[in-house]
């Protein structure tokens, strides 16, 4: 069989396991976040931290909630990794430096996960489990809350109120995210992953000397990991490495989980609007980037440049020999159009061309799908901005989902759009002036810049994955790329709850002859048109100066 057809093989199978998942995954969320029964353990859980699940917020409120969550979940990781020398199960491993444990902190808890460390040399059992797979399920659910949030603006009525942060964060957590990763770290575990809580060994005699390993809970946490479109490795190779990632089946089963939230959001925003059509053409959107981004990728890597890449049969540098040209393009498209930043190749690696890819999917705002929650939240107000559009063509004020898009909501939806772009470019021209950041720099000329412009856009956009070529644990990258994490993350929440709190005081107004049809697929192409112009006019320039110079060089 040859590279492409297995490839594309291997693609066809996962539409129709995403496909299987998609009905009945986004039918439950959407119950569950609209059910107003609290299951014991979740009713012990607010007990606990002292919240009433059936008080209605504001978007201030809801907002509060989410900042205040997630404050005092980036101070307690910081701590937990600076008193790691002191806690039990830490293999001996002393605490994390304050800048690293910062840029960790910021890190996990904006469900960016990258990482300037090497997992399996810093991190012992206690932080990776307490701390870091923790922030891997809360994270994420923050994600969902907010786009459920919005949702809901879309849904109500003459009123401010969005649902409640506490109630939507502990049901994602427990209804949704634990009992699938559960299932996922059995299917992992089945098929070679490793989950146990031993401490260094040695393995064998390598060139003199012994090669260490760690034990870990690694199935569990790799489960987690891509569900919740995190990426943070337990070990430094991430998914390519065997402990995480056995064998072709779960490479593809890795891949499953990222993508099947995210997609499957698209269903349970149709059904909480009360139209399912309208969740179609959103799911339409995201799944012809997708694919249209995995095609372009085969074809960049699958291209034969010189007699290297003839006799390999294709840019193999930087690939696991396990998965292949095929499986590792679909893999690094999947994980830089959502926010996971898993790696299961050397993204450092791809032809120039291909480094560009994964560099304009997360430039896209990690929309198709995007990162559980993130990805519908951002694709939503992507629409509102095509229908702007729309209405400037014809004269007509803009209505999405019964609700008018007056100046106020377009304003939010255009802060929205552009505070992500700004830190991206800003961070990546203060560090390439200064001095001393270009010497982080493995290659000089085009990929010595597409490597820093890829860490700040990896960064800001929360997805975790890197270019590789950098070498980013210094303070300068931890501290600026940690703040990019964190506004990259939450400047956009604000704008977003703003947004969902003006729509739902609106009345909807109804349809008329005149009303744009945005469950047709003349709309999805008009959403698709207006995705790639925005971020082509927003970035062109930085790519023009990296991955394109480099691609059309070789």
């Amino acid at each position: 069989m040859s590279p492409v057809l297995a490839g594309v093989l291997q693609l066809l199978a996962l539409i129709v396991a995403l496909g299987l998942a998609y009905r009945p995954l986004g039918d439950y969320m959407a119950r569950v976040y609209s059910s107003d029964k609290h299951l014991r353990v979740e009713k012990w859980i607010y007990k606990g931290i002292g919240a009433n699940p059936n008080t209605e917020m504001r978007w201030m409120a809801y907002l509060r909630g989410v900042l205040a969550f997630s404050a005092m979940s980036v101070l307690f990781l910081y701590l937990l990794q600076r008193f790691q020398g002191r806690l039990p199960g830490s293999l001996g491993f002393t605490a994390i430096d304050p800048d690293q444990a910062f840029n960790t902190a910021a890190s996990f808890v904006s469900n960016t996960n990258w990482q300037s460390y090497y997992g399996e040399q810093a991190m012992g059992h206690v932080v990776q489990t307490a701390g870091l797979a923790v922030q891997n399920f809360v994270s994420a659910a923050v994600g969902i809350a907010v786009a459920v949030a919005l949702v809901r603006g879309f849904a109500r009525s003459r009123t401010g109120e969005l649902g409640n942060f506490w109630s939507d964060l502990v049901r994602g957590v427990v209804r949704i995210l634990i009992p699938i990763s559960v299932i996922g770290a059995i299917v992992l575990v089945a098929c070679g992953a490793i989950q146990n809580f031993s401490g260094i060994h040695s393995v064998g005699q390598f060139m003199g000397g012994s090669q260490q390993w760690n034990g870990g809970a690694v199935a569990s946490q790799e489960a987690i990991k891509e569900l919740g479109t995190n990426g943070g490795g337990y070990f430094n190779a991430n998914s390519a490495h065997p402990f995480e990632n056995p064998n072709g089946f779960t490479n593809l089963f890795e891949i499953f989980l990222i993508l099947v939230i995210p997609f499957a959001l698209t269903r349970t925003f149709g059904r909480m609007v009360g139209s399912l059509k309208q969740g179609y053409a959103i799911l339409a959107t995201m799944a012809t980037i997708w694919v249209g981004f995995v095609c372009l990728m085969w074809w960049t890597e699958f291209a034969h440049h010189g007699p290297a890449f003839e006799m390999a049969g294709g840019a193999m540098e930087g690939k696991e020999t396990r998965f292949g040209i095929g499986a590792s393009a679909i893999f690094s498209i999947s994980t830089t159009l959502t926010s996971t930043g898993a790696v299961d190749s050397f993204h450092s690696s791809n032809t120039g061309l291909g480094g560009g890819l994964n560099l304009l999917g997360m430039q896209l705002g990690e929309i198709a799908p995007g990162g559980t929650g993130s990805g519908l939240y951002g694709m939503l107000i992507m629409a509102i901005i095509a229908v702007f559009i729309a209405g400037l063509m014809v004269g007509r004020t803009p209505e999405y989902l019964g609700k008018k898009i007056g100046t106020r909501e377009i304003k939010f939806a255009a802060c929205y759009i552009l505070i992500t772009p700004a830190l991206v470019l800003v961070f990546t021209a203060i560090s390439m002036a200064l001095p001393t950041p270009p010497n982080s720099m493995l290659n000089s000329g085009a990929h010595g810049f597409s490597e820093i412009l890829y860490a700040f856009t990896s960064g800001a956009n929360n997805n975790g994955s890197a270019f590789a070529g950098l070498s980013a644990d210094t303070n300068w990258f931890n501290t600026m790329i940690g703040l990019a994490m964190l506004l990259g993350r939450f400047l956009p929440m604000v704008f977003v709850l703003a947004l969902a709190g003006s729509l739902a005081e609106q009345k909807p107004v109804p349809a008329t002859a005149g009303t744009l049809r945005t469950e047709k697929p003349l709309f999805t192409g008009l959403l698709v048109g207006t995705i790639l112009i925005i971020t082509g006019l927003t970035y062109f320039p930085a790519l023009a100066l990296g991955p394109l110079a480099e691609g059309l060089a070789s």
